[in-house]
């Protein structure tokens, strides 16, 4: 009985092999692909005009080197921004709830590695200054104090906005309205 089912099984694999080289062989017969030698492959310009071999030889004089210094300027300068009409925003200068959860975060990982605080926090820890232990622990969670740093707006972050063009908008966090 097993090997009966097996005879089967096998018997209907191989037509099945059969039917789909047939496929494959009527397929390529019929958009009669000749692999590289179509006439796509023609590179040139609309008008008929192929490109030249020997212009490729002078590829090397078209390439500028910029240094990088000079991206940065050239992108944003900051201390020149007022009056400037290039600098012109289009983005809205309300900072977003997925910004302000990005900041947040980044922030106190960044607090929670050591890093320096921006603004004063209360370290006591003696009872005698009236708050719970609680209290006292939210003076130390980096959440909270990141969320402080946010809203006194002494986070030295810069907010890149993309565009749809692919251009974006640098803003500073002390530039944004914060709700």
């Amino acid at each position: 009985m097993l090997l009966i089912n097996i005879m089967q099984i096998l018997e209907v694999n191989t037509i099945l092999y059969i039917h789909a080289i047939q496929y494959i062989t009527v397929y390529l017969d019929l958009y009669n692909d000749n692999y590289g030698n179509d006439e796509d492959d023609f590179m040139g310009d609309e008008f008929g005009q192929g490109v030249d071999s020997d212009e490729g030889e002078n590829y090397e004089n078209d390439i500028d080197i910029i240094a990088d210094n000079q991206i940065k300027k050239e992108k944003y300068d900051y201390e020149n921004c007022e009056g400037n009409e290039e600098n012109i925003r289009i983005t809205s200068p309300y900072l977003t709830k997925y910004e302000k959860a990005r900041i947040i975060g980044t922030r106190a990982l960044q607090i929670s590695l050591n890093a320096p605080l921006t603004i004063p926090i209360e370290t006591q820890n003696d009872k005698s200054n009236g708050k719970s232990d609680y209290d006292n622990y939210l003076n130390n969670d980096p959440l909270v104090i990141a969320e402080r740093e946010l809203y006194n707006k002494s986070i030295p972050f810069i907010l890149r906005r993309y565009l749809p063009n692919g251009s974006y908008e640098d803003w500073r966090l002390d530039e944004l309205i914060i709700d």
